[in-house]
């Protein structure tokens, strides 16, 4: 990876990670988050606009990226589920810039057209068809609640000082048994 690739990705990474938890930081703040000089960010981008579009493809195509090595398609839905959970809280902070404020999809997100075949959604019908989900619930329905799930224990994490594993393990550990004692 060149220079100039590592200072853009250090941008859009800083910038995800800054406007997920603020919409409104400052180019200053992201431009010295990412270890470079406000002149350095809008010679990369022009405009907080260019910035914001080019963060959210960045972070989609980390989260495809997150969700393809975690090779969801193989092995026993249960164990999929838990590699996709840790491929999720990998990338958590591109999942809260994109999902925690409903302005950054809506102004920058991609243009409609038809939405590609989702993985998540073939490794929750599968796990519905072996049995290990439940069917009396929607694949759609599930997917928000790991969403859901993945973006509190991220959240979370940033809060408490929870380590990595240990939010793979509550969000795996209450996506599959619920809250309620067995």
């Amino acid at each position: 990876m060149s220079t100039r690739d590592r200072t853009r990705s250090a941008i859009l990474s800083a910038a995800a990670t800054l406007l997920g938890r603020d919409y409104q930081a400052k180019l200053a703040e992201i431009a010295n988050a990412a270890g470079v000089g406000r002149t350095t960010l809008h010679r990369y981008f022009p405009d907080r606009a260019t910035l914001i579009k080019a963060a959210v493809e960045d972070s989609i195509a980390a989260i495809e990226a997150s969700v393809a090595d975690a090779a969801i398609d193989q092995g026993p839905a249960l164990d999929a589920m838990r590699r996709l959970v840790a491929a999720m809280v990998a990338v958590g902070d591109r999942l809260v810039f994109l999902f925690g404020d409903p302005r950054v999809l809506a102004e920058h997100g991609p243009d409609g057209g038809t939405p590609p075949d989702d993985p998540v959604i073939a490794l929750i019908e599968r796990g519905q068809a072996e049995g290990v989900f439940d069917p009396r619930l929607t694949p759609q329905w599930i997917q928000r609640v790991l969403w859901a799930l993945v973006y509190t224990g991220h959240t979370e994490g940033e809060l408490s000082g929870v380590p990595r594993h240990g939010i793979v393990d509550t969000v795996v550990e209450t996506l599959h048994n619920g809250i309620a004692r067995s």
